[in-house]
């Protein structure tokens, strides 16, 4: 998911130089999160359904495999996270019969999704699964394929305008309330259930990540009293979380915990904490990354990672392409669970969330 996130951040600076339409805020000024939050929604405020009910019988999967049906995976950017969205979606692609007969990488750009979306239809493909970059452009992008009545499948942005059952077959993410309820269990474990805290969250209006901030809010407001956000503070670029937890830390010298958005910003807080000889401050994030992960092992100030299950996710949805062809009514919004990542489960949750080892130097850092 962090990778999702970078890109919103490609596309801001796109629209703010460009001038071009986004349904994404560009995360200028402050946009503080108010909402209390206790169950994941959609863009649109769908309701979710577990991956778990997203399941063919074996006469429609024998019908899938009869049909020799095709697919296009137009991946957003190239990562672990999308690697293991890739890996997830060829097995279930394999299991069904279905060819994938490209594979192509956006790098975080509008136009190369454009481009993209060309290459697969010139091969005719049934369905195609993807993110899409940005929501107003996309929208252009994918309309030829709509129009092709190609299956489209998304992870977490819904081009603007598109209705589920006649445009797209439906939309995969993660468990953004569970994202955040992981992390604040995790921060409040790691503090005894007592403490002061800050709330560094996404400076921008994009459901995702305002979602998962502000679950990490309510959960820790509703279910820990001993722990007191003392500090809140937006973060809307990357770059800029060092200084802010640098102030935060020496205006509240009190503070003995952080909770960052993902992983990026949380290098930043890392290396703040460092600055200022303060290994005792706990920091959670979300989002699995190689830098948190080895100070985590470390015993530095990484307590916790919540993560999501991005195999499941690209499993999930192929599995929802297929009832694309077979005209299967499939669920608006279906999201896979978070898991808690820590010292003593980092190896099993980085084979759960992206199906392969942790980086080397993790490995070598546990032994």
């Amino acid at each position: 998911m962090n990778r999702i996130i970078r890109t919103l951040f490609i596309v801001m600076a796109f629209a703010l130089v460009f001038g071009t339409g986004t349904m994404f805020a560009s995360g200028t000024g402050e946009q503080k999160p108010t909402t209390t939050v206790t169950q994941t929604v959609g863009p649109q405020g769908e309701k979710p359904v577990w991956y778990t009910d997203v399941k063919l019988t074996d006469a429609e999967k024998a019908k899938v495999r009869a049909g020799h049906y095709k697919a296009a995976y137009l991946l957003h950017t190239t990562a672990d996270f999308t690697n293991a969205l890739l890996a997830g979606a060829k097995d279930a692609f394999k299991d069904l019969g279905i060819e994938l007969v490209v594979t192509t990488d956006a790098q975080m750009d509008p136009t190369k999704q454009k481009t993209d979306v060309e290459t697969a239809l010139a091969l005719s493909p049934d369905i195609i699964l993807t993110l899409v970059i940005d929501p107003v452009a996309g929208a252009e992008a994918f309309r030829p394929a709509v129009e092709k009545g190609v299956k489209l499948v998304f992870m977490s942005n819904l081009p603007a305008g598109y209705v589920q059952g006649k445009d797209y077959v439906g939309i995969v993410t993660d468990d953004l309330y569970g994202m955040g309820k992981a992390a604040a269990e995790m921060l409040a474990d790691a503090l005894g259930k007592k403490g002061n805290v800050a709330w560094i969250y996404h400076d921008a209006s994009y459901y995702v990540t305002n979602q998962r901030d502000n679950a990490f809010k309510t959960v820790i407001t509703q279910n820990y009293p001993d722990i007191k956000i003392v500090a809140e503070k937006g973060v809307a670029n990357p770059a800029d979380a060092e200084s802010i937890a640098s102030a935060i830390i020496t205006q509240h010298p009190e503070i003995n915990g952080f909770y960052v958005p993902w992983d990026t910003p949380a290098e930043g807080v890392v290396a703040a904490c460092r600055a200022a000889n303060r290994p005792d401050i706990k920091v959670v994030t979300l989002d699995l990354g190689a830098n948190n992960g080895l100070d985590m092992v470390k015993g530095g100030n990484i307590c916790g990672i919540a993560a999501d299950l991005a195999y499941q996710l690209g499993y999930t949805k192929a599995v929802m392409g297929a009832y694309g062809v077979l005209g299967k009514a499939a669920p608006a919004f279906v999201i896979v669970p978070a898991i808690k990542v820590t010292k003593k489960t980092v190896v099993d949750g980085w084979r759960q969330s992206l199906h392969r080892d942790p980086p080397q130097a993790i490995m070598d850092a546990l032994k």
